[in-house]
């Protein structure tokens, strides 16, 4: 595949992951990836922005072989994370001259990651501009955005803004644009919900930030380009200024039947409330399906039977995650079963301690559930759709 015009003289010279199905070791790519990098060509200067997965450096070297690159003076570098700075090392062997243009926190992430040279950069701060003749680049600093030493470059002669990881999505197609909206939708979800959700508090600063610039083009490094920015922008806004919704998660596994009959009950008395359920099997999830579920979720509840005395190690995995997603639960609340004894809900919510939630009675059974279990789960989805229509969750 050749390289794209995208406006005059700007260039999407990415590479599409078709096959990677999990990224970090942890986060899976049910519809694979992209690893997008842009070349600006100046009337004076040309600048790369953002580089590739080292996995896929020839697509990008061919991409610039085709357009007769002979010359980069500037490499962007928004973010230090390898899948976008992992070529910046073969970029600057071809490209003797060029330099590396980051914050400094990402000079000294570069260096330790990649071992670049330190002569080889330029550090610049928020709201600082590059001339490439005709065309600007101002960068605008977003820590956190999902690591300290993020920033945003808007060019400001065509209107784009290159947010590198924010408002990407790990999306593998050969559409240059959104044209599927629903698709790129929840995989943009899904990418938030992994990646971003942890730091929406910080995301919401940034939505503030560039709400006064004009943009026409939003070009992330994962995924299709919105040439419809307002789509991406609002789903963001939504995403992380919302309140939680009339929703109830339920992460779960069970080992003989009891806690399954728990959590079957459970979901039937929630939906009798007009509590809406997503209900997670633990032994089978794709956490990324979990992630999305809680970005909207006001409460979770958790099913586990007891391991030697703890939670289900599934359950102990589920809890950790969760705990570093930070999502915006308001409640939760445990459930579940034991032989002979159980600390499972002690160490649970020692788990959580990120989770600013106001928590629940527990119901936790020794054995089979009985009549009377059943009666407290019943008081237990009683007390969540009553709590839910407290604080007006739709």
């Amino acid at each position: 595949m050749k390289a794209r015009e995208i406006r005059p003289k700007i260039y999407s010279v990415r590479a599409i992951d078709w096959d990677r199905r999990l990224f970090d070791a942890l986060i899976p790519l049910p519809d694979g990836t992209s690893y997008n990098s842009y070349l600006i060509k100046g009337s004076e200067k040309m600048a790369l922005i953002d580089t590739v997965d080292p996995t896929m450096d020839g697509v990008l070297m061919n991409h610039l072989s085709q357009l007769g690159v002979e010359n980069i003076d500037y490499v962007i570098a928004n973010h230090a994370e390898q899948d976008h700075s992992g070529t910046i090392p073969r970029i600057l062997e071809v490209y003797s001259n060029a330099k590396v243009v980051t914050t400094p926190k990402g000079k000294g992430m570069l260096m330790d990651l990649l071992l670049i040279a330190e002569d080889r950069f330029i550090t610049v701060s928020d709201g600082e501009t590059l001339s490439l003749g005709n065309k600007t680049l101002e960068f605008i600093h977003a820590p956190w955005v999902h690591w300290p030493e993020t920033m945003l470059t808007y060019l400001r002669e065509d209107k784009m803004l290159f947010p590198c990881d924010l408002f990407g999505s790990h999306l593998a197609t050969t559409d240059l644009y959104v044209t599927d909206e629903g698709q790129v939708y929840e995989a943009a979800k899904r990418y938030y919900a992994e990646i971003m959700m942890p730091f929406h508090t910080k995301i919401q600063q940034h939505l503030e930030w560039i709400k006064d610039y004009q943009i026409d083009i939003i070009a992330p490094s994962h995924g299709p380009i919105y040439d419809k920015p307002s789509f991406i922008l609002e789903a963001y806004r939504g995403w992380v200024f919302d309140p939680p919704r009339n929703i109830v998660v339920i992460p779960y596994i069970s080992m003989h039947g009891s806690t399954q009959k728990m959590v079957d009950y459970l979901v039937g008395a929630l939906a009798d409330r007009s509590v809406t359920v997503k209900q997670f099997n633990l032994s089978v999830v794709d956490i990324g399906k979990l992630a999305m579920a809680l970005v909207d979720a006001a409460t979770m509840v958790i099913g586990t039977p007891t391991v030697l005395v703890g939670p289900h190690p599934n359950v102990a995995y589920a809890a950790f995650l969760v705990n570093a997603l930070r999502p915006k639960l308001q409640f939760v609340s445990i459930i579940g079963s034991y032989g002979w004894g159980s600390k499972a809900v002690e160490q649970l919510r020692g788990m959580i301690p990120n989770l600013k939630v106001e928590v629940l009675d527990s119901v936790i059974i020794k054995g089979f559930p009985e009549e009377s279990d059943f009666r407290a789960l019943d008081n237990l989805a009683e007390a969540i759709a009553q709590k839910h229509k407290a604080y007006n969750f739709v």
